[in-house]
């Protein structure tokens, strides 16, 4: 087995960096005279930016596309519930619950108030960001080169591409939830860092932007505050690097401390996420597959091209110890990738609390380093018959073709959890009579209670009378609303005049959960109609005679 040179290149490489098929004389002029005295070398920053755009605009059309399909499910719900409440009933439910989500809660408000909450339009932002995700992948692979190779556009593409299609990627990118901004701002951080180091000396301004960039997405998602030690550790490396650490120590404490109003609230919520410890177990299965890989076809593939890329990445510093400390893709990738999912995790054992969907900000670190292994392929021979450019067409066949049935699974009726909340409302809508009394099942824990089927499609509900709401969500302290127990709505007089009444039950097994039904026989109710869906069970009880 031998390594030939790369073919995702477009040429031979010359001693600037760019492939001949990159460097045409006039844009070779003009990219030298504009250079940097210290700026490393790198591929055509306008056919670069063009290219990041072509990929943002596919990535995020990939994520739109079938989103609004899926019901909405409790995550989405907390989300939709908080973005149409009122700023000052908002602000008050930070100091109790979700301080930690308050900014992306924030800017759904304001995107609410100008497109609407139906599930489409909730989940279009974060398609957007996993465009600018995939669009800043593209740039980040096209500025700095891998294991000693020069940036290539071809090879930006297949990152981008990649980002594109990873199913944590896909997956947030259809969901009203924080973590697709979470990819998109831990991408552009990167991106950031690596513009301050190609340019070799410590750059005030990109520092400032860097701890910019880090403020905000602490606020956005908290967890990302660990990618700073990433970086840390990434500077500390290499001795011409080091020049950076007191610029990055400086600029990562400004930006913890203007996250500090988020980081004191969010000590004092942290029991908000304790029902994690019972909830997900941290196995095998959550952290190979579950965190970025989403099955395990796609799973197995990806870890073999991250060994790939890793193993001849090592291969190449053995034999060339001088070039140990070279900035490159593998080094900011494993960093990436490692440090913080690798944080969380040892933190999980102690203090559980800890989700897959935690890792998705290092999801495109996991796409890059799948881009690499292909890459690599590319360059292996392993006999006449089976040369390095026909391996890497077949893994990145296999790559679409294990991420179709993923992909098109996320984008199914009942794709979040299970949840039939569309199935509730039309059904209701369809069957209830103005005047009727509408019931939900409270017994579960809030994120799983059917109510939220009305309080994210209120119209379908019209006309209809909520015997148990006690206190709306919009007045609560909390997320969602509060209710009364049946006997409670009954002792004050809820079901005066009452003679329907729909019961919507969470299904909790094989057979049909009947948590209100005893209640509502009591009250001399009896089912008249039972309707089975797929999480949930509806039953029509009338009053005999009426």
């Amino acid at each position: 087995m031998s390594v030939s040179p790369e073919r995702f290149e477009r040429g031979p490489v010359t001693a600037t960096g760019a492939s001949e098929a990159d460097r045409t004389p006039a844009v070779s002029t003009a990219r030298e005279r504009a250079a940097a005295p210290h700026e490393a070398p790198g591929v055509d920053p306008l056919r670069l930016g063009r290219a990041a755009a072509i990929i943002g605009v596919l990535a995020a059309l990939v994520s739109l596309a079938g989103s609004w399909i899926p019901s909405l499910w409790g995550d989405e719900a907390a989300s939709v519930l908080s973005a149409t409440r009122p700023l000052g009933s908002l602000f008050a439910m930070f100091l109790h619950v979700d301080a930690v989500h308050g900014a992306y809660y924030l800017g759904l408000h304001g995107w609410v108030r100008l497109f609407g909450s139906s599930p489409f339009s909730v989940r279009l932002p974060s398609a957007l960001a996993i465009g600018v995700c995939a669009a800043a992948v593209t740039w980040l692979c096209g500025r700095i080169g891998g294991g000693g190779r020069a940036p290539s556009i071809r090879f930006a593409v297949l990152a981008g591409a990649v980002a594109a299609i990873l199913p944590r990627l896909t997956y947030a990118g259809e969901e009203a939830r924080s973590y697709a901004f979470s990819a998109m701002l831990a991408t552009l951080l990167w991106v950031v860092v690596v513009e301050i180091l190609r340019r070799g000396m410590p750059s005030r301004r990109g520092w400032v932007v860097y701890a910019t960039v880090l403020a905000v997405g602490v606020y956005v998602f908290l967890y990302l505050a660990l990618l700073a030690v990433a970086v840390g550790v990434v500077l500390a490396l290499a001795p011409e690097r080091r020049r950076h650490l007191r610029h990055w120590a400086i600029a990562s404490g400004a930006a913890f401390l203007a996250a500090s109003p988020l980081l004191v609230l969010a000590a004092v919520e942290h029991k908000q996420i304790a029902f994690l410890a019972d909830r997900d177990r941290v196995s095998i299965d959550m952290v190979l597959v579950k965190m970025w890989f989403g099955a395990w076809p796609f799973a197995l593939i990806a870890w073999a091209l991250i060994l790939v890329a890793v193993a001849v990445w090592v291969g190449g510093l053995v034999r060339r110890p001088s070039t140990a400390m070279s900035l490159d893709l593998e080094a900011i990738t494993l960093a990436w990738l490692v440090i913080p999912s690798g944080t969380l995790l040892l933190v999980n054992a102690m203090i559980p609390g800890y989700t897959p969907r935690y890792g998705t900000f290092a999801a495109p670190a996991a796409a890059i380093l799948m881009a690499l292994g292909i890459r690599r392929l590319d360059g292996i021979h392993f006999s006449r018959r089976m040369p390095g450019a026909g391996l890497a067409a077949m893994a990145l066949i296999a790559v679409l073709a294990a991420a179709a049935p993923v992909y098109v699974g996320q984008r199914t009726p009942y794709a979040k959890n299970q949840s039939d909340w569309n199935d509730i409302s039309a059904t209701v809508q369809q069957e209830a009579r103005a005047g009727d009394a509408i019931v939900f099942d409270a017994s579960v824990r809030p994120s799983r209670r059917p109510r939220l089927a009305l309080d994210t499609n209120p119209a379908a509900y019209t006309g209809l009378n909520d015997v148990l709401l006690k206190t709306p969500y919009t007045e609560s302290r909390l997320w969602d609303a509060t209710t009364y127990s049946i006997p409670e709505a009954a002792a004050i007089g809820r079901f005066a005049g009452v003679t329907r009444v729909w019961l919507v039950e969470y299904e909790r097994g094989a057979a049909p959960d009947t948590w209100g039904v005893a209640d509502l026989e009591a009250l001399g109710f009896r089912v008249a109609d039972h309707i089975d869906l797929h999480r949930s069970d509806v039953y029509l009880l009338t009053l005999p005679g009426r």
